[in-house]
């Protein structure tokens, strides 16, 4: 069931293929024309900048899916299909947006007329469905599908999305960041203006790269909550225990969810590097997760830990290049390996940590949030010998000898009775500011994943950006760096996690 080699991998896109027609747009590339290039050519219009050509760059829809805090579980899995419906629609009208650039240019309502108004009709009838689907259970669904439905254009000269982000001392980097990027002749308004090496023609742009050696100190990878503190300290639970689970050396790969979207075949719309359980797929029950063989050292470790893949955006195909999740999705250019993948949990700053329950999802980050904005956003970007600098929302050029690093610390405190939520985020939270968790939610094992990528790094000339690298993303994302994000289900076997518990409340360090 696994897919455990390139051969596997391609007997699944094929099955993607066939289950998410819907979604293809005919035999050609996503994208007829470069979005940032046209979105930057008429910035000075005096038409409205949601109807125009010049000024929509990709479209921002209300995320129903995190509006949902009462569904029965008999519900679940037909709300969750649902909402990977509204995805795809969002997918479709944005494709649509990224393919009639002449037709917009010489019609400033075509936008709204031709693509938003459509959208939100579906919409309607899919939110009806889930809020009718819930109400059948007994639940009480989200008021307001109107103001849910509609959608609209995002103009392309809108604030980074990492503007305004405190609390956490990101502020200082983020605002140096931009800066020297102005100097350098690739600001947020230059890179629009100017294109950008996207071989796709959706992004990244030559704005959201920035050189980590003009970053100030930002004291190190956050964990990150409102208040950006990292789950342990010098106190409470100091133990860590760090399980080897490779770095999908078997190229592992899919682009479900079944977290989010079970039983839906490319309900990410992107590719996921998998190591641990080798069975997680959009069909994959929790029973098939725990018979499953692991990628892990230690047998009794069956999580799974995934993560969207990382590209490198070379002009070359990869296996899924005419492939949902792939090429069709705008996610182009060779997927790199990752040279480290470790995988540590460590402890609470205050207290002792409680053993994880069998099944717990936890996700981490925002895979939307370059639209959704940073309520769930939890990214830290870096490169080895500058882990103390730490960027959100760009990807860093790292000097010679130096390799890009993603590190994620994931939510650490948990309501004790549940192992998902409707919105799969309300089951856990981040530590207060004070170390404790709060709600009455109890402290468990807080898994920080950090992954290294040896990538060349790109160079920025005339306000493009070349020999980019990218995360996979829902392809209205644009491929931002911000959109980062991570995923865990736990598969330790009772003894195992036992052992995790005991190591970091007694302070050793355990592999």
């Amino acid at each position: 069931m696994g897919r455990t080699n390139r051969k596997r991998r391609s007997t699944l896109a094929n099955r993607a293929i066939a289950a998410s027609a819907a979604l293809a747009l005919g035999g050609g590339g996503l994208l007829a024309a470069n979005i940032y290039a046209s979105a930057g050519e008429g910035k000075n219009s005096t038409q409205n900048a949601q109807t125009t050509a010049a000024g929509v760059a990709t479209i921002k829809c209300p995320d129903v899916g995190q509006q949902l805090t009462d569904v029965p579980r008999g519900a679940r899995a037909g709300v969750d299909k649902e909402l990977a419906k509204l995805d795809q629609q969002v997918t479709e009208a944005y494709k649509r947006l990224a393919d009639t650039r002449q037709a917009q240019a010489g019609d400033s309502s075509y936008v709204n007329n031709a693509i938003l108004s459509p959208l939100k009709s579906k919409r309607t009838a899919t939110i009806d469905r889930i809020n009718n689907s819930i109400k059948r259970k007994g639940g009480k669904a989200p008021q307001g599908a109107d103001q849910l439905a509609g959608c609209e254009g995002v103009p392309a000269d809108q604030p980074a999305a990492g503007e305004g982000q405190g609390g956490n001392g990101q502020d200082q980097g983020q605002d140096n960041g931009q800066d020297q990027g102005q100097d350098q002749g690739n600001g947020q308004d230059q890179g629009q203006d100017q294109g950008n090496g996207g071989q796709d023609g959706n992004g990244p742009a030559a704005a959201d790269f920035q050189d980590i050696t003009q970053v100030q100190p930002t004291g190190g990878a956050k964990g990150v909550g409102p208040n950006g503190l990292p789950a342990n300290g010098d106190s409470g639970s100091t133990g860590t225990f760090t399980t080897n689970c490779g770095t999908n050396e078997n190229e592992n790969r899919n682009s479900d969810n079944v977290i989010v979207a079970p039983g839906v075949s490319n309900g990410a719309q992107h590719q996921h590097d998998y190591v641990g359980n080798q069975d997680n797929d959009a069909f994959a029950s929790d029973q098939d997760l725990a018979a499953a063989d692991t990628s892990c050292q230690n047998q009794g470790d069956k999580s799974s830990y995934f993560w969207p893949v990382l590209r490198v955006q070379d002009g070359q195909d990869d296996i899924d290049a005419n492939a949902p999740g792939g090429g069709q999705d705008g996610n182009v250019g060779t997927i790199l390996q990752a040279s480290e993948a470790q995988l540590k949990f460590v402890g609470n700053q205050k207290s002792d940590v409680v053993a994880m329950p069998t099944a717990l999802r936890i996700i981490t980050g925002d895979a939307k949030s370059f639209v959704n904005g940073l309520a769930n956003a939890n990214t830290n970007w870096s490169c080895t010998g500058f882990e103390d600098r730490q960027l959100t929302d760009k990807y860093p050029i790292c000097p010679e000898g130096s390799s890009v690093v993603r590190t994620t610390n994931f939510q650490s405190c948990w309501d004790g009775q549940n192992i998902d939520s409707a919105n799969h985020r309300t089951h856990v939270s981040f530590v207060q500011a004070d170390g404790t968790c709060g709600n009455g939610f109890q402290a468990i094992p807080q898994l920080q994943v950090r992954l290294v990528y040896d990538v060349d790094a790109p160079q920025i000339q005339n306000g493009q950006v070349q020999n980019a690298f990218a995360v996979d993303s829902f392809p209205d994302q644009l491929h931002k760096p911000i959109t980062d994000h991570n995923d865990f289900i736990n598969f330790f076997d009772e003894n195992t996690m036992n052992q995790v518990v005991d190591c970091i409340n007694s302070g050793q360090d355990c592999q």
